[in-house]
């Protein structure tokens, strides 16, 4: 008789909650609970997420055989404590921070999550399907290799940390994923950036990106610094943090006065002015978190043998570092989990049951099954209608054969436009389903989205939506990236070569200089973090793409998250319509619904809203 199970995973109380159903194994639906709050990176259990996960796979929580949590909560704990007891009397005020916490609630979270699950049921507590825990890495490694294109693969996690991993290393085969080994708490990939990301005045868990972002306006001057007093990095690849100057273990900051000495000051405050320093500690943090990561994976490939490569955790968020891990030919394909932080460890929980516990086998797609990421809600043409006319809303309904080529010269004309259609991504890219686009041949572009649509810094890159058949002739990329988790050069092509006065220019005023035919997704270093776009997984936005290449020769799209600095990336038509009145995006599109600002009517600026939204 043939298996079959409904498994719902939950990731939750610590960030980015999130819940995801699989039926058979299949990925039905995955959502994180801040697209629904509204409140980013939200940690609290993920009752919006569960809710529409059940209504998108039409089924009630009595039909769930099980719910499975993405860590053991009980071992992350006997960590915490160990490490305070391992660092008193140092820590003592953290640990009286932290420990009401853990009293109070977490170390009961079976029952917690029982009481919880059982109130969004209405089910007595007896009827409820089991509840299950996996290990925090077990997540991460499930939620890469399952779902990815390969039969056979090494697979890589990286993050912060979890019960105590923080880095671990893994051979996936059909079914069965084997631990080979790990690095543990406190050395940790992922806490040395995010120590460097609140040393240079960024939020941790919110802010590596921007770090990552800024490095290329900077040099790499304090590499040896790092790899001489604050980690010792073998040639495998494995390293130990110096502790003594890290404040994670006993404090409740990353950094410390020893930190602060080692560089030179103090670190930078939050909202601050950015300064070459900044951008040069930026600069070096990643160069030696790339050279780590290369050694790893050289290790892992002399281990394993294998060719193929799947990462997750935080670490593998970084596309900077993906990008050099696959140009250095180590593994001839790498696969990314697209959610590869807390929140896709919801899939990766329930995929880890269903895999190892149930040893259900496992089919393997030429792409891979997350389904192009698009597995969030969407809405349908009266749904949207009646949302828009309860706004007030003033718009045209075109069907695609008239709507796209009115879009194709919205953007020729160097208009911005809030796009939103489909299933709302999972994970934290926007990849077509809920964007801001525009016109990647604009020299103004990339300044006009970020301070007067986005609010936030100038330096942030944007990210190319290519059709993936033209990939090759705009960047140095000869596969897919639908996620937009690869950097890779731009072509020669493209490229515009600097002046030797532009070339001797430093920090930020490198934003200034034209380096390609495409300036606004070009980044100063002649990189651009890649998005393929394809007529399978997201057909909508490749007919949108392609008739802007019929009116204008090119075949890419500027692309950014439809939302504003702090908040999460919208999830409804109304949160889309407020986004847009908001801002100064010229064009709303909500599947077939057509909305120019300037028709729009007219209502008494309120400012108040940019407080709602706590600064990333």
């Amino acid at each position: 008789m043939k298996l079959a199970k409904t498994i719902l995973g939950l990731s939750a109380y610590y960030h980015d909650s999130a819940a995801a159903i699989i039926v058979n194994g299949e990925i039905v639906a995955a959502a994180q609970e801040e697209r629904f709050t509204r409140k980013k990176h939200d940690s609290a259990f993920p009752k919006n997420a569960i809710n529409y996960c059940l209504a998108e796979a039409g089924l009630t929580m009595s039909y769930i055989d099980e719910v499975v949590f993405y860590d053991k909560p009980l071992l992350k704990f006997a960590r915490i404590l160990t490490t305070y007891l391992s660092y008193a009397p140092d820590g003592l005020h953290s640990f009286m921070t932290a420990m009401p916490m853990w009293l109070n609630g977490k170390l009961n979270l079976k029952n917690t999550l029982k009481r919880e699950l059982a109130a969004l049921a209405n089910l007595d507590r007896k009827q409820f399907p089991p509840l299950l825990f996996t290990k925090h890495h077990q997540s991460h490694a499930a939620s890469a290799f399952y779902p990815s294109p390969f039969e056979k693969a090494a697979v890589l996690c990286m993050d912060g940390a979890g019960e105590w991993a923080t880095t671990t290393a893994w051979l996936g085969e059909g079914n069965t994923l084997t631990p080979l080994w790990e690095l543990d708490f406190p050395h940790s990939l992922g806490l040395l950036y995010s120590a460097f990301t609140y040393y240079t005045g960024f939020k941790v868990n919110s802010g590596e990106y921007k770090l990552m972002g800024l490095a290329p306006y900077g040099e790499p001057k304090y590499v040896d610094l790092i790899l001489d007093h604050l980690i010792d990095l073998k040639d495998d690849g494995s390293f130990r943090l110096n502790m003594k100057y890290f404040n994670f273990c006993t404090g409740l900051t990353m950094t410390g006065k020893k930190f602060d000495q080692l560089f030179g000051a103090p670190r930078r405050k939050p909202e601050g002015e950015l300064t070459q320093r900044e951008m040069d500690l930026a600069a070096s943090v990643q160069k030696v978190t790339e050279e780590i990561v290369l050694r790893l994976a050289k290790t892992i490939r002399i281990e394993t043998g294998c060719e193929f490569l799947c990462l997750a955790g935080g670490v593998a968020l970084n596309s900077v570092v993906n990008g050099k891990l696959l140009q250095s030919g180590i593994f001839e394909d790498i696969w990314v989990q697209p959610a590869a932080g807390d929140a896709g460890s919801a899939i990766g929980a329930a995929l880890a049951s269903w895999h190892s516990r149930h040893n259900a086998d496992r089919t393997v797609k030429c792409k891979d099954s997350m389904k192009g990421a698009f597995l969030g809600p969407m809405f349908s043409r009266n749904e949207i209608r009646e949302r828009l006319d309860h706004q007030g809303a003033v718009y045209r309904e075109l069907e695609d054969v008239d709507l796209m080529p009115i879009l194709a010269n919205i953007l020729a004309d160097q208009q911005v436009v809030g796009w939103f259609q489909g299933r709302m991504e999972f994970g934290p890219r926007a990849l077509g389903a809920r964007s801001i686009i525009g016109d990647p041949r604009s020299a103004t572009m990339q300044s006009v989205m970020n301070l007067k649509i986005k609010h936030r810094e100038s330096f942030r890159p944007f990210a190319p939506s290519v059709l993936s058949e033209d990939v090759e002739y705009y960047f140095d990329q000869d596969r897919p990236s639908p996620y937009m988790l690869i950097v890779a050069p731009i072509a020669e092509a493209i490229k515009i070569p600097m002046t030797e006065a532009q070339s001797k220019l430093i920090g930020i005023e490198k934003l200034k200089i034209l380096r390609s035919t495409l300036p606004s997704v070009t980044h100063v270093d002649y990189s651009a973090r890649i998005q393929t776009v394809h007529s399978d997984t997201n057909p909508r936005y490749h007919r949108l793409i392609s008739c802007f290449k019929e009116k204008t020769g090119c075949s890419v799209l500027m692309n950014t998250s439809f939302n504003v600095r702090g908040e999460p990336i919208v999830c409804t038509p109304e949160d889309a319509y407020s986004c847009f009145i908001r801002t100064e995006i010229d064009f709303l599109v909500i599947e077939n619904f057509l909305l120019e600002k300037s028709k729009q009517p007219k209502k008494a600026q309120d400012e108040t809203w940019m407080k709602v939204f706590e600064l990333d």
